[in-house]
């Protein structure tokens, strides 16, 4: 019995240890002419931008990072001029490692639309995202609620409301 549960400890070690070297990358998909992945050393690639946000107890923060914009510029959406007519029924679906999802109106994202600036964000205050946070958040910038800052990015998926 004791051979079956070392055998079964080191499996479990094993997958663990796998699970935790498995670079974490956001998938940039659907009404997009080049699908992206996007992991750590991809989003050092982009200017970067900082923003302040406030924390729920009302500290300000700086975040780090790629304003979601010019990642989908490079991923092929609709933006800018284009940004037009049927193109408005864009949309961009944010999900979290944890099934946690917002949604943004491609005119939110678009500068020639807004200055308000939605940052994917790697830091924090000059320093990586804590792991419940990160390692990508989205940074919405002077938005009262916090609720589309959404934790754990993994996928923005550009869609057609219908």
């Amino acid at each position: 019995m004791k051979k079956y549960t070392l055998i079964l400890l080191l499996l479990i070690a094993g997958l663990t240890t796998q699970a935790q070297t498995k670079e974490a990358v956001v998938k940039v998909t659907g009404e997009v002419t080049n699908p992206l992945t996007i992991g750590p050393a991809e989003l050092q690639q982009y200017k970067q931008t900082t923003v302040t946000r406030k924390d729920k107890d009302g500290k300000a923060h700086l975040y780090s990072g790629v304003i979601v914009s010019e990642i989908l510029t490079k991923a092929g959406v609709t933006l800018g001029a284009d940004l037009h007519g049927k193109n408005l029924a864009k949309y961009l679906l944010v999900e979290a490692g944890d099934d946690y999802r917002v949604l943004f109106a491609l005119a939110e994202l678009d500068k020639a639309f807004t200055d308000r600036m939605i940052i994917l964000a790697d830091k924090v205050d000059g320093q990586p995202l804590a792991p419940a946070d990160g390692p990508f958040r989205i940074i919405v910038q002077d938005e009262k609620k916090p609720a589309r800052c959404i934790k754990q990015v993994i996928a923005m998926k550009v869609m057609f409301a219908k």
